[in-house]
């Protein structure tokens, strides 16, 4: 490579140049006063065009456009610094181009034409994002665009077409791209874009891989993959159908051998509808419902019987599959009739009778019913922590162990999770009921506390009424642990609670201190640690019944529900030092075991 100045009349933009094209030319306003002040400094970069004395720009296009500019402006054209590269080196100058315009970003089409150049020039996908620092991702996607029409490139460069009509296209055959084409040209038709294009490209519904339930590597057919997307989609669409129902005829078989008393399989014109099936258990003769869909996707429903065979089997009947309907003895309205003055009847006789109707009431509680809605409290939370302390709190461990005495004792799983069915579950109603009638008060009792502790809200009116009434002292079921000190990030807040523990000449020698160093304090007085005073059985103010905030700002929660009740204050506005009367040591709370 040697310098030199060179007249702008023997210099002219080269083929490889990514902005050679007047129509790609990148913009020159903010270099032009540079270099109307100051001239051309950097030299252009250049290599010998097969003409004597003649030259093409491979980098510098700008600053020509410029020096052209001002030759105009001023009527004399200064010879102009250029580096003069070895012929026929076309992958050198091609890098030379892309790098001088990355501070100007082409647009897709410019990009995809010079990454194509130089994979002509023996470079790899690898090579070339290596050398300008790119994701290989990002170089796929712009060469895939090279498999466009040169007359689709040339609308999307012009903005004719959007990016994602663009993007499909890359997916679509030449032939049809060329009948895309046809229908851009057609004054009377329409040429389909964005979703509908996808469509069109497919024969209907596209067909993305991630529902296969076969294995792709063994797939035999055509996968168009999309670089601009997550997915890819299988091209033959009679192809995919053959090896995906292979596969469902596969599970289908697999879920008869493993207990299944029957599995059916709902085509894509059909539908599933859940709201017309209850979940049946698999012992009960519950089935698998397997959902196809236009899309390919399968889903599967274990463990479901329609709604009227569920009345049925409630009912002691026995379902037969393909048996021709007997017409009943009652037509709709006759039995309409029948069961509203029934109805009637029970109603009149149920009211003298409270203790049948509180098993009534804990059978619809526990059992789902059309007319009643009651779900367990879902004790669960995003924060890890959190749920690790839950589940690590001895008040859990006696709840768990005494649900799973209920379940026994109403003949359920001891290993279900909750006691009450829930929407959308249900369990039998009738079942439950006859079970709680041969059940003595105190049994009944234990399981109605049970099933009200289930579906009781946390942070609630009810719940906070509950723990006053009763009398909770939560120092018998809780201890201070990490999980909280690392969700407490409120300095003065940390500041009242070292004073509650520690007393107010701790906080006036801390009160500069981070909150990290006040919760050290806190802990040690917890532990007995460090040569501080153990302090047994503290609860933070928020968690007490009844509770209050530890400072004027409030926003307590239980404190609000509890206001609701009972209009309980915040604490005052001096930090109240620790009681010296230090709580007892909690007991371990035994629950009596229910009698069978």
């Amino acid at each position: 490579m040697k310098l030199a100045f060179i007249d702008q009349d023997h210099l002219a933009a080269s083929p490889v140049n990514m902005r050679a094209a007047k129509k790609r030319r990148a913009p020159i306003d903010s270099l032009l006063p540079l270099v109307r002040a100051r001239g051309v400094l950097v030299p252009l970069l250049v290599r010998p065009n097969g003409q004597p004395d003649h030259y093409e720009i491979v980098a510098g296009l700008r600053r020509y456009d410029c020096a052209q500019v001002i030759a105009q402006e001023t009527g004399t054209a200064e010879p102009l610094p250029c580096a003069i590269l070895e012929p026929g080196d076309d992958a050198a100058a091609l890098e030379a181009s892309i790098m001088e315009n990355n501070h100007e970003p082409p647009d897709e089409v410019t990009r995809c034409e010079s990454y194509t150049a130089l994979v002509r020039e023996g470079l790899s996908v690898e090579q070339i994002a290596s050398r300008f620092g790119l994701p290989e991702l990002m170089v796929k996607r712009a060469l895939v665009l090279g498999n466009l029409l040169p007359r689709i490139r040339d609308l999307y460069r012009a903005e004719k077409i959007n990016p994602e009509t663009a993007r499909l296209l890359t997916l679509a055959s030449k032939s049809q791209q060329r009948d895309w084409l046809a229908l851009v040209d057609d004054k009377e038709a329409s040429a389909p874009a964005g979703w509908q294009l996808k469509a069109w490209l497919f024969g209907g519904t596209s067909i993305a891989t991630r529902y296969a339930l076969f294995d792709l590597e063994s797939y035999d057919g055509a996968i168009v993959a999309d670089l601009f997307g997550d997915d890819a989609y299988f091209a033959d669409k009679e192809r995919f159908w053959i090896a995906q129902n292979a596969a469902i005829e596969a599970r289908r078989a697999a879920y008869l051998e493993d207990g299944w008393e029957d599995v059916e399989i709902v085509p894509p014109e059909s539908h599933f509808a859940q709201y017309e099936h209850e979940h049946w258990p698999k012992r009960k003769g519950g089935r698998v419902y397997i959902a196809v869909r236009d899309s390919g996707e399968v889903v599967f429903h274990e463990g479901y019987v329609t709604g009227k065979e569920a009345r049925k089997l409630r009912k002691g009947e026995a379902v037969e599959a393909g048996k021709k309907p007997v017409r009943p003895e009652l037509t709709s309205s006759l039995q309409s009739y029948v069961d509203l003055h029934r109805h009637a009847a029970i109603r009149a006789e149920l009211i003298g009778q409270p203790m049948v109707a509180m098993r009534l009431m804990v059978a619809h509680a526990i059992a789902h019913s059309p007319l009643w809605r009651v779900d367990p409290y879902p004790v669960a939370s995003r924060n890890e922590a959190i749920k690790a302390s839950i589940a690590a709190s001895p008040a859990t461990a006696v709840f768990e162990a005494r649900r799973a005495d209920i379940l026994t004792l109403l003949g359920l799983d001891p290993e279900d999770r909750q006691i009450v069915a829930g929407y959308p579950y249900s369990r039998d109603n009738a079942a439950i009921f006859a079970r709680l009638l041969v059940l003595d008060d105190a049994q009944v009792f234990a399981i109605l506390a049970t099933v009200m502790a289930e579906t009781l809200e946390a942070g609630s009116v009810f719940g906070e009424a509950v723990g006053t009434q009763i009398g909770v002292d939560m120092a018998k079921w809780w201890k201070a642990d990490d999980a909280l000190f690392e969700l407490i990030r409120d300095r003065e807040v940390m500041l009242a609670i070292v004073g509650e523990v520690a007393g107010n000449k701790i906080v006036l020698a801390n009160a500069k201190e981070k909150a990290k160093t006040l919760k050290t304090i806190v802990r040690n007085h917890l532990d007995g640690a460090e040569g501080r005073r153990q302090v047994e059985g503290w609860v933070p103010r928020w968690m007490r019944f009844a509770p209050s905030a530890y400072t004027k700002r409030g926003g307590v929660g239980t404190v609000t529900a509890h206001r609701k009740l009972g209009a309980y204050p915040v604490a005052p506005d001096v930090i109240v030092p620790p009681n010296p009367v230090e709580p007892e040591q909690p007991e371990q709370v035994v629950v009596p075991p229910i009698a069978a």
